[in-house]
This record gives C-alpha cells, sequence and structure tokens, in this order.
C-alpha cells in the first residue's frame, strides 16, 4: 500500500503509542494508540493551515517588518536583516518574488527571526512562543481524538524548526502541559529508514 511521509515519520518513532509532529516548512501532526487507531491534523498548506510553521513565521515577519518599514521610513535590524540574508535590494523586490514563489521566502526567514529570538530581540521571541502554540496545539488535537490524555506515548518532534534552541525550548513547555505524561524527544530513525525497513518486512 502506498504510504505517506507522515505515516513513515510514525513509524520512525519505533513506538507503537506515538505522536509526531512537524515543525519544517509546513506544521502537522500524526499520532496512533496503543490499539493502532491512527490520527492526523494540519498539514493542509500555508493557504488554509501551517499555522506555526517556518512559512507562517516568516510570512508574519515579513508582513510586520514591511509596516515598520512603511511607518519609520527605515528597515528594523530584523528587516535588514531579512533582505540582505535572502539577496533583495527592497521590500518591493521582495514582494515580487513571494507571489510567484512564496515557498522560497517566507521558509527561509524563520532562521533570522531564530538567530534574533537567541539574541533576545522581544518580537522575535514572542512570535516564536506563538509558533510553538500553534504547533502543540496540533498535537493537542490527536491527543484528544485518540484519548491519550491519561496514557504514556511518545511524542516526537522533527523538522528544522526544532534545531532553533529557543523555538525548541518553548514547544516542549507547551507540550508539557499538553502531555503531563508524554515522553517528548525527536524521531530515533528517519523516515527514509524507516521505509526500508518496511520495504524489508514486505519482501
Amino acid at each position: 500500500r502506498l504510504i505517506t511521509d507522515l505515516e513513515l515519520s510514525l513509524e520512525a518513532t519505533g513506538q507503537r503509542a506515538a505522536v509526531v509532529l512537524v515543525a519544517g516548512t509546513g506544521s502537522a501532526a500524526i499520532g496512533r494508540d496503543a490499539q493502532g487507531r491512527t490520527a492526523r491534523a494540519g498539514g493542509h498548506g500555508p493557504l488554509i493551515g501551517d499555522q506555526g510553521s517556518a512559512y507562517d513565521v516568516g510570512r508574519i515577519t515579513v508582513s510586520v517588518m514591511v509596516r515598520e518599514y512603511d511607518r519609520a521610513g527605515i528597515d528594523t535590524p530584523i528587516g535588514a536583516e531579512i533582505l540582505k540574508q535572502l539577496r533583495f535590494s527592497d521590500w518591493t523586490e521582495l514582494r515580487d518574488r513571494a507571489r510567484v514563489a512564496a515557498d522560497d521566502v517566507f521558509p527561509r526567514v524563520f532562521p533570522i527571526v531564530a538567530a534574533a529570538a537567541e539574541a533576545g530581540h522581544t518580537f522575535a521571541q514572542t512570535l516564536l512562543e506563538y509558533a510553538a502554540r500553534e504547533i502543540a496545539a496540533l498535537a493537542r488535537v490527536i491527543i484528544d481524538r485518540l484519548s491519550l490524555q491519561d496514557s504514556e506515548f511518545f511524542i516526537a518532534k522533527t523538522g528544522g524548526m526544532c534545531n532553533s534552541r529557543f523555538f525548541d525550548a518553548q514547544l516542549d513547555i507547551q507540550l508539557k502541559e499538553v502531555a503531563p505524561r508524554a515522553r517528548i524527544g525527536f524521531l530515533r530513525v528517519t523516515p527514509s529508514e524507516a521505509a526500508a525497513s518496511l520495504a524489508l518486512e514486505l519482501i
């Protein structure tokens, strides 16, 4: 049978009861209880979903930075860093690129926001706290649908956003509130390794 990348991530936990949170360009979650029932949430793309994702964080940041430029006539330090690192001469050039290739713009802003959060920038920290709440909310949906509230299970985080120490710490805080009995960590094997293992089982 066909298995999606999200399902492969669930297999990669190596656990019967588990929830996988994807925090990357997009955001999604999938879970399974001890009886094998599964549920998924998010993963609907940036037009109608992906709250808390790198795309979402980047889009919000760019929107705020453009408004600040319009208000003051100069770029904020974060705004200037975005234009510098993404190699745009001004916000008009960035806007025109985002119109035709948004995935090539907004997710690339996330590392800049993450670095600013590490440096203590209040706006960046507040935005990553918001992102952590949104990603944790996906876990809550899965936990409620599978009635895992009183169970011990594994929450596996995956995606490039978790490379940010500030974001990852905020996500752990949120997850401990959502699932106090869960063990929180990262995928032990990659989805591709899980796919290879499943292929061997089918031989």
